[in-house]
């Protein structure tokens, strides 16, 4: 009897080691990364002049303008690989491939920890307004924190590779957004340090 009872209890605690859901804590920090990037990108794109807007510190470096077209391309690119995830067969090695990783982004996404070269889709052609920007980043944001708040989808379960990271899973997708944004939003800080940016 005390066998079966122990039987059961680990058979449990195998099923609860392996839910591919959100936690609640997870979901929480997904929905809190949203928001503050959110009105931390949106700060950093006020008020700026045309000049301000376009103005670059280097000839190879990007505007404020051309670092905010880059978020909205990416936070596009990264919610569509979430959704491209969760339509793909579920990886049965995602706690392998993936442990560790949702840490990792943390640590190295937000604070800006090193410099990587962004790929050709979301390059900034540097044709967009400040106006246009805010309404493609607000449409966008919108729908990726209904589905943080909405989905219910076993996320861990499904992976996609990165070009940096190597695999990772659907809930470490959606919060490599946010966390990208937050990136990004030190760079424009950045811009608007460097000696000679307009006034």
């Amino acid at each position: 009897m005390k066998l079966g009872i122990l039987l059961s209890l680990l058979a449990c605690g195998t099923v609860l080691a392996a839910d591919a859901r959100m936690t609640p804590e997870e979901r929480t920090n997904a929905l809190r990364w949203l928001e503050e990037s959110r009105k931390e990108f949106l700060a950093a794109i006020d008020g700026l002049t045309d000049e301000q807007w376009k103005w670059k510190p280097a000839p190879d470096r990007w505007s404020v303008g051309e670092v905010a077209e880059h978020v909205i391309l990416a936070e596009a690119g990264q919610f569509a690989t979430v959704k491209k995830a969760i339509a793909s067969a579920p990886d049965p090695a995602w706690e392998t491939k993936t442990k560790g990783k949702t840490e990792t982004l943390v640590r190295v996404l937000a604070p800006r920890v090193g410099r990587a070269q962004a790929a050709e889709a979301i390059v900034p052609r540097g044709g967009l307004t400040p106006a246009e920007v805010k309404q493609r980043f607000e449409d966008q944001r919108a729908l990726i924190v209904k589905f943080a708040t909405d989905t219910d989808v076993p996320l861990k379960q499904y992976t996609v590779d990165n070009a940096f990271f190597g695999p990772l899973n659907g809930y470490q997708w959606l919060i490599y957004a946010p966390l990208h944004t937050m990136r990004h939003d030190k760079q424009i800080a950045e811009v608007k340090a460097t000696p000679g940016y307009p006034k």
